[in-house]
């Protein structure tokens, strides 16, 4: 019997007899899974030996207060030293700050040691904390003073990060070089939080194997930044994004591991953004789409010298065409780099390379190296091909290891052969390109019609006097739901809910249309960028 071949076709990666998708990147070569190796270690190797001089690693925005890597490589080196003798391999460290120039330290420090790195939102609530601690069991808790007072009662040490104590730690002159841990590449390097849109939020356990994948396709691409024309001989990044969200937690490791200088804010604000951006010369912001959103809308950019600028790297969720047009006039020297990516992905999964895969508009662009993907019909469970809308799912070297003590919840989402169901209704096109339609659990049910919350949100933000919106189900007797937009009007703008709505009305099928719409101050957003539909659900119930 002659052996079945499989025929992968090269202009969007789909394999006819698999029914999976490909990616059409180079393989990227990864360490071999059976040598010991953590992801510190593997990021020191990738960084070469002239950044360790003079180089800024950090920089703090409001201070100019700056760490090179020589410094900061010296502070892991003195913090191991001194937390080794209070914690074991896998032990978890839970930890709670905003970023400083202590907090990447921190991280590396514990990574070094086999030690499991969980970072939360400082701004949680403390039983919020009290689920998450629940879930990771820390050995260990880092805090500021003013987080530390939410953190609940545990018989657990507590170390306060701004503290004289802490601070020796970085300082203090070990007698001899911390003997380098032997960390095997399956064991957890991580613990960080999904951030619960669409449930109680879970813990994501990322192995040291997923981040060293994932940084080493950055290494090997950087994120097609080279293909930017005109790129600055030394690049600079300002993080707008959390470092305890994977987005940010990445985009440190990368940063260390190409050796880049980061600027760190310890809270966002968008004119500090500006100012750091003219200040530091900043080439390249991690961003989310209300930022890219604000960007092309605000007259405020206009006051700020960003010609250094290069490249944004968008991710969290679909960017609209029209908003990316808008930014593209305000700003023709500056590629946006769409991604997608889920904490239980590493955060890589899709991205776009360079200023041809960056004009396809709406695009969260093609497979990453080493990923496969499939598309399935969530009714039939079949496998779909290209531009055939389905439930995304994912495969590859970056995937998760499961949920933090939730066996139940890691069955449901990861099936016996490694594939991970993301919950996006989502389809490729016929280059392979990843386009992401909607959650599959926000789609308003019209009937017997789905509608995207999140096509709707792209055409009122192309409206200019919209400064941003989001759109949710609303309950309705004969239809089941109806889709309802609640809308921030820009400042002096007397636009009417009527005229809104019939805007949109012409420009959508008559199923689509939005049937109720609210004015609001602003629109509630989790850390990351991504709307909490779930709180403007409640606020609409409670009006009824």
């Amino acid at each position: 019997m002659a052996e079945k071949t499989t025929s992968i076709n090269p202009q969007n990666g789909f394999c006819p007899q698999t029914k999976t998708y490909q990616s059409l990147r180079p393989a990227v070569p990864l360490p071999p899974p059976s040598q010991p190796l953590s992801i510190f270690q593997y990021a020191l190797s990738l960084l070469h030996s002239s950044a360790l001089s003079t180089t800024p690693f950090l920089i703090d925005a409001p201070t100019a207060r700056h760490l090179t890597y020589s410094s900061f490589l010296r502070h892991v080196s003195s913090l191991s030293a001194s937390l080794k003798p209070l914690l074991s391999q896998n032990d978890v460290a839970f930890i709670l700050s905003p970023p400083s120039l202590h907090l990447p330290a921190l991280y590396f420090s514990l990574l070094s040691l086999g030690a499991v790195v969980s970072p939360s939102n400082p701004l949680s609530s403390p039983s919020d904390l009290a689920h998450q601690i629940a879930l990771s069991r820390p050995a260990l808790v880092f805090a500021t003073a003013e987080a530390a007072d939410k953190i609940p009662q545990i018989d657990v040490p507590i170390i306060i990060l701004d503290s004289p104590l802490f601070l020796s730690m970085l300082e203090c002159d070990a007698k001899e070089e911390p003997s380098l841990e032997l960390v095997d590449q399956s064991a957890a390097a991580a613990i960080l939080y999904s951030s619960g849109t669409t449930g109680r939020v879970k813990g994501v356990v990322l192995t040291h194997r997923n981040l060293i994948a994932l940084m080493a396709g950055m290494y090997h691409n950087k994120l097609g930044e080279d293909e930017v024309e005109n790129a600055a001989p030394h690049p600079v990044s300002i993080l707008t994004v959390p470092m305890f969200h994977v987005f940010g937690f990445f985009m440190v490791i990368r940063a260390a591991a190409l050796g880049e200088t980061v600027v760190l804010m310890e809270r966002f604000h968008f004119i500090k953004m500006l100012e750091a951006v003219e200040r530091y010369k900043v080439t390249y912001m991690p961003v989310t789409p209300p930022l890219v959103v604000a960007m092309a809308k605000s007259d405020l950019v206009d006051r700020y010298d960003l010609s250094s600028l290069q490249a944004l790297g968008c991710g969290g969720a679909p960017l609209g065409k029209e908003v990316s047009e808008r930014f593209r006039e305000k700003f023709p020297h500056v590629e946006i780099l769409q991604g997608y990516g889920l904490t239980e992905s590493t955060g890589g999964a899709t991205r776009t390379m360079g200023p041809d895969e960056a004009k396809r508009h709406g695009s969260a662009g093609r497979l990453s190296e080493n990923m496969e993907a499939k598309i399935v019909d969530p009714e039939t469970g079949e496998a779909l091909p290209p531009t055939q809308r389905g439930e995304l799912w994912l495969r590859g070297p970056s995937i998760m290891k499961g949920y933090a003590g939730d066996d139940a919840a890691t069955a449901a989402a990861l099936d016996s052969q490694g594939w991970l169901r993301t919950g996006d209704l989502c389809y490729f096109d016929q280059d392979g390109f990843l386009f992401i339609v909607d959650r599959l659990k926000e789609l308003i049910k019209y009937k017997a019609y789905q509608v995207p919350p999140a096509e709707l949100e792209h055409l009122l933000q192309s409206i200019p006097e919209i400064a941003d919106a989001a759109v949710v189900p609303y309950p309705d007797e004969e239809a089941g739901e109806i889709p309802m937009a609640y809308v921030v009007r820009k400042a002096g703008s007397n636009m009417s809910a009527a005229e809104i709505m019939d805007y949109i009305e012409k420009q959508v099928a008559p199923y689509k249309k939005i049937r109720r719409l609210a004015f609001i101050d602003s629109i509630p957003k989790s850390p990351a960028g991504k709307i909490l539909r779930r709180d403007l659900q409640r606020h609409a119930l409670s009006k009824l």
